[in-house]
């Protein structure tokens, strides 16, 4: 058997690879057998795993479907397609957030942010020297696209508060918290605590600097509600915010995304 851009394919002594391309996919232009790029002529021996591009071409909403599951499984996969994830402020946290939920196959994701794209942002935030000046709803949303297409992206170019946060999340199973303000971290947290008391909920706290990786943890406060962090460093005492550091954080606040979808962390 050979797995053929991630679905098996029935193997055939003296089969080459330029047969698949006839078979499977005619006119691709890149041929990759068992990682490496190799010719049509190339003979295939049982259990070889292939992939045929064509250029330019995107794939379709089903071989994406097969890629994830082929990573993640389909078990993990279905849950994270019928999840819906709200972000709140798409700074450097944020951006990262959306961008990793994005790869893995969330099934929809929030974005919200009322701020452009500025220059400052470039050296931490996940936007290119192009978007400058646009909305950072409509700039992230741009990217996540072309990350993958088969992600459901709702922006919200609002600024939130502790009164229309409730509204605009109601039907998100988890809601990540990446603001930079000390005072909009706690409404938030105010908020749905009271008024969103079922939604998973990560917020950050202590990213700042570039101190070890290894301090900053995710901890948990009360049941489904995680702080990301080392809980100290801020961008006043530890020389600004860098974006390795930040990075560490955002991919601490996604992974527990990932667990609560999956009920490892039920409580």
């Amino acid at each position: 058997m050979l797995t053929v851009n991630e679905r098996p394919c029935t193997y055939q002594e003296g089969m080459r690879l330029g047969d698949l391309v006839a078979l499977l996919k005619p006119g691709a232009d890149i041929l990759v057998l068992n990682g490496a790029p190799a010719p049509k002529d190339s003979l295939l021996q049982d259990g070889d795993v292939c992939c045929l591009i064509k250029v330019g071409e995107i794939p379709s909403a089903l071989e994406m479907k097969y890629t994830l599951e082929a990573r993640h499984s389909p078990e993990f996969q279905q849950r994270f397609r019928k999840a819906t994830v709200g972000i709140m402020g798409l700074g450097g946290l944020g951006s990262a957030v959306a961008l990793s939920l994005a790869k893995i196959g969330i099934g929809r994701i929030i974005i919200a942010d009322h701020d452009v794209v500025v220059l400052s942002n470039i050296h931490r935030q996940h936007y290119f020297i192009d978007q400058i000046g646009m909305k950072k709803t409509t700039a992230l949303k741009k990217t996540l696209v072309r990350v993958n297409p088969f992600v459901a992206i709702t922006t919200l170019d609002v600024k939130l508060t502790e009164q229309n946060i409730p509204e605009l999340f109601a039907d998100v199973d988890i809601l990540v918290e990446c603001f930079d303000q000390p005072e909009m971290k706690a409404a938030a947290m105010r908020t749905v605590l009271q008024r969103l008391p079922k939604t998973g909920y990560i917020g950050a706290s202590g990213v700042a600097g570039y101190a070890g990786g290894n301090s900053i943890i995710c901890k948990k406060i009360k049941p489904h509600v995680y702080i990301v962090g080392d809980n100290l460093s801020d961008e006043a005492n530890t020389g600004g915010l860098f974006a390795p550091r930040v990075g560490i954080a955002a991919h601490h606040q996604a992974n527990q995304v990932v667990r609560l979808i999956l009920g490892i962390d039920k409580e």
